[in-house]
């Protein structure tokens, strides 16, 4: 029965005043110039002062003073909350309330490029900074109720749609008509790395969307110093908008690291909205000195109680899972500045709130991190953020502690509003009672569970223990059931009452199963309150220890320098003095010494190298391994402005695979989507370090040319295939194109550069600076090397000629399955190839290849190099190239150089690595067997003289593994039978990236 049918019973109900002049209970008093008087309370100023048995006042919405001491005047309404507590509003930074929902994508093809001088926006749909939130806004009073009632007083809104996304309004909530809920009109600019709804074709990659922002950025400089005629809203506005707070949404760690190395080259004071996955690389975001907007948002446990289907479940999800939580405890702890944001899910926010205290948030830094913090990275720390005089009197009133116990918000005042909740008096029920029913004594127990109440009672307890109940509660009535009674008072019981002196003493009605009426009451024993059920909120102690990476085969410590003496190895030294049994040393990342008669070093870690090979670390000329959400921007027919090193991606357990394999180097390629890809970066395979560390430190700058059918789209269904060029001789037609405007641009900037002072002044305008023509400005200059997909031997035949003919070299030739047949043009052209192995027949451009193809262009004095184009591949090339030996007759010297040297040369690196020479990285593989051979596997693998894989590791590694996987597993297992929801799992497979794949969704 619901408890309001037993309300004729309780006529008699008693709740005492919290005001000593009453006020509406859904609105304020007639005299909106009253000043109010918030008396006898936990008042918590900021999260540096709090007071007991404060007083707060307040007038026309703002704070008049704070703290004790304070006189109240004596026209004042006063709130006598004894007892209670007083917060500052908690301030939301990411939010679109009061926005309409951003409209789905729409796939119509869009022209691919139109200049920024053209029109009165930017060419792009997804770069609009001009947009404002403002001009969208509408109150929306049930969302406002909703955030209210967590806490939030005042939040940050704008559109979640685009990379520009334009001015964010900041606004209060509560019962306000517009107008005067604005705070400020643009409050900040916003920004991501997604295109949005943007229908336009680019960019289709995160590099695209960086490369986006990147060059629309030099645009709106160029626009302003040069003080363009023309006027375009969107440049305009990126200046207009400078001066703003900076708001980018990132979304994950290794984004936030991209946002902040962006804002360093425009020094733009980028705040990044995290990911929830920073601890994973604590010390980089530390580094980066960017200010978060930290989630609260934490996995849930995976339903793993199929053992099959657990099988599916990564060590990095479950890892994730337990260290979550702790993200934000140790974002403080680094002392990075944080807010914190209820955005990702609002539903969980307090539990999620105090889960992150529980796993070390210090509560005063989070009351911090969600009032006075983001009201400072808004600049409005004068007016919001804490409870002190002249600020906006925004603060919620609450029974207990909120971020500890479990408190209860029941009013919300924003801007001297007032906002209903609930009733103060709602009891607080929580405890262990002295039971009187009808004269007879028995005890009850109310304790807190994740979704309410559950009541226990010594009335009609078994041996078993005592009868567990069902409760309802509604503001001060409570509603009990009990199945089990007495023989004077047989079951089932259902009671009624009201709680008096806040939730001391209940007492009312109860009516057994003959439909008697007895009396009963509880009062609370204050030394006997319950305690949390320790199989309810428990949250385990976090065991998980930070790997690099956090995932399978990451370990706790990265490789660390030592100087080595392997002693009596056969060395392949893959340079002109040839393979020979000797010693290596190795001290300081470098190659010390080598030869036949090395005396050993007493001081170095001995290495025995009996009846094992010692090879150069192999260096893969084409890999698209370790990069992040694209590998083609195929928006375009020219994407020279993108660049692979701005989305590697050092998680990818195929680094962890090749380095298995032997790989140490290896160039990253943009894929083979259009004529003109886009810059290359050459990596290290330093498993374990972040993005930036992957990189290969080498003036070598390279990027990707494509040709053949994935360039004319010739198998393509996609809905961008109508993109030019569709026929080879279109392909053609873009490098011309291409290159003659690369000349002019860098004559236009030739002549400017000459101008003289007076020229200048007197009018001579800086070209517009085209990240695009840049990198075609560096082949004329011979500072870029290109790399070329290639297959026929027509089509390479065009590109030297158009090559020779605009003045620049094709570095290399890769894939290259028909250079057999033209290797003498190669030759002359002084052009190098990158080939498969034995790969034929797999599309209609590649059905001439021959296995003999390396051998042949090896024979005619080109310099070739084996390459994989596949994160399987690249972990067994020492066997690709052991196919040269048996299809082509190659020596097995000259085989090895084919992984080693040779790919090095072509990456103009061969003066750091490829070879074991004296003074060169310590990039080396140390064979179980002949390295050529099936058989062999790689026992240890160093670059810069750290031993980054050895085989005795891994196996501890894979044992560790397995371990911790079986304990996370059955911690989950434990936390479905304790009640904590769970989730289906959904398996996920990393991409393989390949020359032709691309992006479907791009998630940033």
């Amino acid at each position: 029965m619901h408890i309001r049918n037993f309300l004729p019973l309780l006529l008699g109900l008693f709740v005492s005043p919290l005001w000593s002049q009453q006020i509406p209970i859904n609105g304020v008093a007639d005299n909106t110039h009253s000043i109010y008087a918030f008396t006898n309370c936990h008042l918590v100023i900021s999260s540096e002062l709090e007071v007991e048995n404060g007083t707060l006042l307040i007038q026309d919405g703002l704070i008049l003073s704070s703290g004790l001491g304070i006189t109240i005047p004596e026209n004042a309404i006063v709130y006598n909350l004894q007892g209670k507590y007083i917060y500052p509003s908690f301030i939301e930074l990411r939010s679109d309330y009061g926005l309409p929902p951003v409209a789905k994508r729409k796939p119509t093809p869009r022209p691919e490029f139109v200049s920024p001088n053209n029109g009165t926006t930017h060419w792009n749909d997804a770069i609009h900074p001009q947009l404002s939130a403002f001009e969208q806004f509408q109150p929306d009073s049930k969302k406002a109720a909703e955030l209210y009632s967590l806490g939030f007083g005042v939040v940050l809104s704008y559109p979640f749609n685009g990379i520009m996304r334009g001015g964010a309004v900041l606004v209060s909530l509560g019962d306000n008509a517009k107008g005067e809920d604005i705070i400020d009109k643009k409050a900040a600019a916003c920004y991501s790395f997604g295109k949005g709804n943007s229908s336009q074709s680019y960019p289709s990659s995160l590099m695209g969307s960086i490369a986006l922002f990147r060059q629309t950025m030099y645009d709106a400089q160029w626009y302003e110093s040069t003080k363009q005629p023309a006027s375009n809203e969107s440049l305009r506005a990126i200046t207009a908008n400078k001066n703003l707070p900076q708001i980018f949404d990132a979304r994950n760690y290794q984004s936030v690291l991209r946002v902040s190395k962006i804002g360093r080259e425009f020094n733009i004071p980028f705040i990044a909205v995290a990911g929830g996955d920073e601890y994973k690389r604590i010390n980089e975001i530390k580094g980066a000195m960017t200010p978060l907007i930290v989630p609260l948002d934490f996995p849930k446990a995976i339903d793993v109680s199929d053992p099959l289907d657990a099988e599916y479940v990564t060590l990095e999800d479950l890892k994730h899972w337990e260290m979550a939580p702790t993200n934000p405890a140790i974002i403080s702890q680094n002392g990075i500045p944080f807010a914190l944001t209820a955005s990702a899910n609002q539903k969980e926010f307090w539990s999620n709130l105090r889960k992150s205290i529980q796993f070390g948030l210090d509560p005063h830094q989070a009351l911090k991190a969600l009032t006075y913090t983001p009201a400072k990275f808004l600049n409005k720390e004068t007016i919001l953020g804490t409870l002190e005089s002249g600020k906006m009197a925004n603060f919620f009133i609450s029974d207990n502690d909120v971020f500890v116990k479990r408190g209860k918000i029941f009013e919300h005042w924003i801007q001297g509003r007032r906002n209903v909740i609930s009733d103060a008096f709602a009891i607080d029920p929580i405890g262990v009672y002295n039971m009187n029913v009808d004269g007879k004594m028995f005890e009850l127990s109310i304790k807190p569970t994740p979704k309410g109440y559950v009541v226990y009672s010594s009335l009609g307890a078994t041996k078993e223990g005592p009868q567990k109940g069902s409760i309802a509660i509604e503001n001060n009535l409570i509603n009990l059931v009990f199945t089990s009674g007495t023989n004077d008072i047989p079951g089932p019981i259902r009671f009624i009452g009201k709680s008096n002196f806040q939730g001391k003493i209940l007492d009312g009605k109860a009516q057994d199963s003959l439909g008697v009426w007895v009396n009963w009451s509880a009062i609370k024993q204050q030394e006997k309150v319950a305690s949390l059920d320790p199989k309810e909120l428990q949250v385990s102690p976090v065991s998980s220890k930070v790997s690099y990476p956090n995932m399978a085969f990451g370990d706790t410590a990265l490789p660390q320098t030592n100087n080595y003496f392997i002693a009596n190895v056969t060395i392949w030294s893959c340079d002109s003095v040839g393979n020979f049994k000797g010693s290596v040393v190795i001290e300081n990342g470098k190659i010390k010494a080598l030869g036949k008669n090395i005396t050993n070093l007493e001081e170095y870690k001995v290495i025995d190298g009996a009846n094992l090979h010692l090879t150069p670390g192999i260096i893969d000329e084409h890999s698209h391994i370790a990069v992040k959400n694209g590998v083609n921007e195929g928006g375009q027919n020219n994407s020279a402005e993108v660049r692979i090193g701005d989305v590697l991606h050092p998680e990818d357990i195929n680094i962890y695979r090749q380095l298995a394999g032997g790989v140490t180097t290896a160039q990253l390629l943009h894929g083979s989507a259009n004529p003109i890809g886009g810059q290359a970066q050459i990596i290290k395979l330093r498993w374990g370090a972040g993005p930036e560390e992957l990189k290969f430190v080498s003036p070598s700058k390279s990027i990707k040319f494509a040709l053949g059918e994935n360039v004319t789209q010739a198998n393509s269904d996609r809905r961008n295939s109508i993109r030019f060029p569709q026929t080879r001789m279109g392909v053609e037609q873009v490098y011309f194109d291409a290159f003659n405007r690369a000349k002019a641009y860098e004559k236009e900037w030739s002549s400017f550069s000459g101008a003289t002072k007076k020229e200048r002044k007197s009018g001579v305008l800086a070209p517009r600076r085209d990240l695009e023509l840049d990198a075609l400005v560096e082949i004329l200059r011979n500072e870029r090397n290109i790399t070329c997909h290639s297959y026929i031997q027509s089509e390479i035949t065009m590109l030297m000629n158009v090559a020779d003919s605009m003045g620049f070299r094709i570095n290399t030739f890769t894939h290259i399955l028909e250079g057999y047949k033209v290797a003498d043009k190669m030759k002359a052209h002084g052009a190098n190839a990158s080939t498969f192995s034995d790969w034929w027949a797999y599309k209609f451009e590649v059905n001439d290849a021959i296995p003999y193809n390396a051998a042949i262009l090896n024979k005619m004095g080109v310099l070739t190099a084996i390459n994989s184009d596949d994160a399987e591949m690249g972990s067994r090339l020492n066997q690709e190239a052991a196919k040269t030996v048996k299809y082509g007759g190659v020596s097995e010297i000259e085989a090895m150089k084919m992984i080693t040297i040779n790919p090095a040369q072509m990456l103009k690196i061969d003066h750091l690595t490829g070879s074991i020479s004296m003074g060169k990285d310590a990039d080396l593989v140390l064979w179980s067997d002949h390295p050529l051979s099936i058989y062999a596997h790689p026992k240890m693998v160093w670059i810069d003289g750290k031993i980054y894989f050895s085989e005795e590791r891994n196996e501890v590694l894979l044992e560790e593994n397995k371990k911790e996987k079986l304990r996370l597993i059955n911690a989950m297992i434990k936390a479905k039978d304790t009640g904590q929801e769970t989730e289906n799992i959904n398996p996920k497979e990393e991409r393989q990236y390949h020359c032709d794949s691309y992006e479907d969704e791009m998630e940033y």
